[in-house]
């Protein structure tokens, strides 16, 4: 009978297990799914202002990719994300690799730089929005000044004012926000190398470009997959940083007009007339999904083939 009731008692404990995930499946499902589905929803509807009017189908999707100005404002937001996806992948991961393994060799005070160069991670998106925003103040912020106390007062210039710095500027900020969590990841993937294989490619002559090349890059792979996808995420949700630093208008003349920035203006502050396009802002919020979701997956199954 105790045995019995033992195994009882131990099928409800593994059956228990399986209840853990339902308050995480729960949230997800709440703030993921359902947004995704009423959003795919709404954009099927004819919107008056905040009033559903009637089903028009794929209307607003025609409009977005067809009409002006809502193409050519699609087309240039989506090429500013390309931009800033590529500055990342170049700036920040490059950056972020080279000091993820000066770190790896165990320089000394490799646990305060880890801690440094994570501490802007901490910070709310929108501090440090302002606080770069004040630091590229063309009249008194400390980038110009630098530049004036060195003898450098030509390179001064309005750097959120002007349509060929405003851009590269925000993507400098978010290097420095980003930073130190790519610097982990990235360390993460290297002491996660076997040190045996690094020695024996060293006395088998593997150095420099050679050994980065031919051992430490396919060791890092399965991190290196993860960096890139995460890296093309950010760089397309990319909007609180823009918000913070230019607000919503893509100021100056739509140079920093996001993908994501677009979809707040159209949705909750105007389209092309002063009125709330909810069936419009939410036909481009379904396309944003379906972009970041189809090539971020694309990107895993191209790493997951080559690992393979």
């Amino acid at each position: 009978m105790i045995r019995k009731n033992t195994s009882t008692l131990s099928r409800w404990k593994k059956a228990a297990v399986h209840l853990f995930p339902v308050p995480a499946l729960a949230v997800y499902i709440a703030f993921i799914v359902v947004p995704i589905v009423t959003a795919f929803g709404y954009s099927l509807y004819d919107w008056k202002g905040m009033n559903k009017g009637e089903f028009i189908g794929l209307g607003n999707f025609k409009t977005l990719f067809t009409m002006e100005p809502f193409n050519t404002m699609f087309w240039r937001a989506f090429g500013h994300n390309l931009y800033l996806f590529a500055f990342k992948m170049i700036i920040l991961n490059g950056l972020s690799f080279i000091l993820a393994y000066i770190i790896y060799t165990k320089i000394r005070g490799a646990g305060f730089f880890k801690i440094a160069f994570f501490l802007p991670r901490l910070l709310s998106v929108i501090v440090v929005g302002f606080l770069w925003k004040m630091m590229l103040n063309p009249n008194n912020g400390i980038v110009n000044v630098f530049l004036k106390k060195v003898g450098l007062s030509d390179w001064t210039m309005p750097w959120l004012g002007d349509t060929r710095t405003a851009l590269s500027s925000i993507a400098t900020a978010n290097v420095w926000f980003d930073l130190g969590f790519f610097v982990l990841l990235f360390l993460a993937g290297l002491q996660s190398m076997s040190s045996e294989v690094i020695e024996a490619a060293k006395m088998d002559g593997a150095i420099g470009i050679r050994l980065f090349r031919s051992i430490i890059l396919p060791l890092i792979k399965p991190s290196l997959m993860i960096i890139v996808v995460l890296t093309f995420i950010h760089s397309f949700e990319a909007f609180e940083l823009v918000y913070a630093m230019e607000g919503s208008s893509g100021a100056p003349v739509y140079s920093t007009d996001l993908l994501a920035v677009y979809f707040y203006r159209i949705a909750f502050g105007g389209s092309s007339a002063d009125v709330v396009a909810v069936g419009l802002g939410s036909a481009l919020a379904v396309v944003l999904f379906f972009i970041i979701a189809l090539l971020s997956s694309l990107s895993l199954f191209v790493f997951r083939k080559e690992e393979a």
